[in-house]
C-alpha cells in the first residue's frame, strides 16, 4: 500500500506535469498568490499531515499560545523577565501602553518541524504572522486540480480555512476591547510597498465578502481626531479619508513603527488614546522575541507552568538561552554558557532575538570554528539587542516535484510546518519549503498548502 506522497507522485505521471506547472502559475497570478512579483508555490504537491498527528499538533500549538499569553503577563510584572527577553527601552515603552483588552496575540504562528516520533518548535511569531490568505488560496487552487480529484478516490482530504478563522479572532478581540460596531470597519495597516501587499488585498476582499467592510491602508495615510479636537469629523476616532476605523489589523511591524515613529505617530496616538482596537497589541513583542523560548526552558521560571506544561516544554521546545558571559542551568547542571557553546557548536544555532526571513542565523553544524567564535563574540557584544543560542532540533525533509526551467525536477526539500493559532485555537498551517537550512519565503524558499489526509474507509 503506497503512502499519500507516493500515490500523489504516481498520479502526476498520468498528468502533463509541464501543463500543470503552467496552469498553477496562471491560477496563482490570477488569485494574487505572489510574493512581490514571484508566485509563492513552484511545487506540484501539497504537504500531507497524517490525520493521526493532528491531535498532538493541536494540543501543543494551542498550549504554546497559552504560554505566550502567560509569559506576557508575568513579564509585565517582572523587570527580570523583561531583561531576559532583551526588549529595548522603546519596545518596553510601547508595551506599557494599555491596549484596552487582555489578549496579546490575536494571531500567532508557531514554526515547527514534525516527524513521526517528534514535534519540535523552532520559534514563535507572536507579532504579525503573514500568509493565512496565501495558505488558504493555495489550498483552494490545489483542491480544484484534476490530480486531487483522483487522489480523493483513495484518501479523505481536509483543508483548514484560516482566513475565516482570522476574521473571527479579530472581531472577538474587538469585542473584548469593548467595541460595539456591528460589523466593525477594519483597516489592514502596513506600508504600501511591502512585498506581501497582495495578501492584504486577498484578506480585504474575503473579509468584505464575509460581511465585514475592510480597507487596506498605509499608516502615513491615517488621520486621528481626538475627542474635543474640532468638527472635522462627526465623531472622534481614527480615519482614512472620511471612513472611521473601528479595528486595525496591524501588519506594520513594531520594528518599523520604532524606526519610522514619526510616520506612525497617528496610529500610535489613536492606540494610546484608546480610540481604536489594534490587533495584535503592542505587547506582542514579549512572546515574539526568540528569547521567549529561553524563558520557557529556564528552570528559574518553572513556577509559571504546571507539571503538564513543563513536560510539554521539555518534549517540544528546544533549550534556548540569551548569549552572554554567564553560568546557566542545562539539564540540571550548571555550566559556563560560552565555553559550552564553543565546545558543542554542532548542537546549536545562534539567532538574533528579533529578525525576520532568517537574517543573521548561524547554524553551528554548517559553520567553521572561527566563524562560530566570531558569532559568539558579536552576540556577547550586542547583549542589549539580544542573541539566542538554541539547541539543534530534528528537521523534516521530503521529496517534492519542482517546476523549473520549463520542466519538473524531483528535489529533496526541508519542510517547515507552522501552525496558525488565532486566540488560542489551531486555525491552519503555513508550510514552507527550502533546499537550504532556512525555510522562509523572504530568503528564497517557497510555500505549499497543507491538507490533513487519512486512508478512506469503505462504507
Amino acid at each position: 500500500m503506497s503512502s499519500p506522497i507516493d500515490h500523489w507522485h504516481g498520479l502526476l505521471g498520468s498528468d502533463a506535469s509541464g501543463a500543470m506547472c503552467a496552469r498553477l502559475t496562471d491560477r496563482m497570478r490570477e488569485r494574487r498568490l505572489r510574493f512581490g512579483d514571484r508566485v509563492i508555490c513552484p511545487f506540484l504537491r501539497p504537504f500531507f499531515l497524517d490525520a493521526a498527528d493532528e491531535p498532538r499538533v493541536t494540543r501543543v500549538a494551542e498550549t504554546l499560545w497559552t504560554l505566550g499569553e502567560r509569559v506576557t503577563g508575568a513579564a509585565m510584572a517582572s523587570p527580570e523577565i523583561l531583561r531576559q527577553l532583551a526588549l529595548s527601552e522603546d519596545e518596553i515603552r510601547l508595551a506599557l501602553i494599555d491596549p484596552g483588552y487582555a489578549t496579546t496575540s490575536t494571531a500567532a504562528r508557531a514554526d515547527a518541524f514534525i516527524l513521526p516520533d517528534s514535534l519540535q518548535f523552532a520559534e514563535y511569531n507572536g507579532e504579525s504572522p503573514a500568509g493565512a490568505g496565501y495558505s488558504q488560496g493555495l489550498g483552494e487552487v490545489f483542491a480544484d486540480e484534476p490530480v486531487m480529484k483522483r487522489f480523493r478516490e483513495r484518501f479523505d482530504v481536509r483543508m483548514y480555512r484560516p482566513v475565516e478563522a482570522l476574521l473571527a479572532a479579530l472581531v472577538a478581540s474587538y469585542r473584548e476591547w469593548g467595541g460595539t460596531a456591528s460589523p466593525p470597519h477594519i483597516a489592514i495597516v502596513d506600508w504600501r510597498e511591502v512585498p506581501t501587499f497582495s495578501e492584504f488585498e486577498i484578506l480585504r476582499d474575503a473579509f468584505t465578502t464575509l460581511g465585514v467592510p475592510t480597507i487596506v491602508c498605509d499608516p502615513r495615510d491615517l488621520i486621528f481626531e481626538p475627542a474635543g479636537a474640532g468638527p472635522r469629523f462627526s465623531k472622534p476616532g481614527l480615519y482614512l479619508h472620511d471612513q472611521r476605523i473601528d479595528l486595525v489589523y496591524r501588519r506594520v511591524l513594531i520594528n518599523d513603527i520604532l524606526a519610522r515613529e514619526a510616520e506612525c505617530r497617528v496610529l500610535l496616538d489613536a492606540y494610546e488614546a484608546g480610540a481604536v482596537c489594534v490587533a495584535n497589541s503592542l505587547r506582542c513583542k514579549i512572546p515574539h522575541k526568540k528569547a521567549f523560548f529561553a524563558v520557557l526552558t529556564d528552570e528559574r521560571h518553572a513556577r509559571l507552568f504546571s507539571a503538564e506544561e513543563r513536560e510539554m516544554i521539555r518534549r517540544h521546545i528546544p533549550w534556548t538561552a540569551i548569549v552572554e558571559d554567564t553560568r546557566v542551568v542545562r539539564v540540571g547542571k550548571r555550566i559556563e554558557l560560552l565555553a559550552h557553546l564553543r565546545a558543542h557548536r554542532e548542537q546549536f544555532v545562534i539567532k538574533p532575538n528579533d529578525e525576520y526571513g532568517g537574517a543573521g542565523v548561524t547554524l553551528g553544524w554548517e559553520t567553521s570554528e572561527a566563524a562560530w567564535d566570531d558569532a559568539l563574540t558579536r552576540a556577547v557584544a550586542e547583549r542589549d539587542r539580544g542573541w539566542v543560542a538554541q539547541e539543534r532540533i530534528a528537521v523534516r525533509r521530503e521529496v517534492f516535484p519542482v517546476c523549473e526551467a520549463g520542466g519538473v525536477t524531483m528535489r529533496e526539500m526541508l519542510v517547515d510546518f507552522a501552525p496558525y493559532i488565532f486566540r488560542g485555537r489551531l486555525a491552519g498551517f503555513l508550510t514552507r519549503l527550502s533546499a537550504t537550512g532556512l525555510a522562509n519565503v523572504t530568503s528564497g524558499g517557497g510555500q505549499v498548502p497543507a491538507f490533513v489526509v487519512s486512508e478512506r474507509t469503505e462504507p
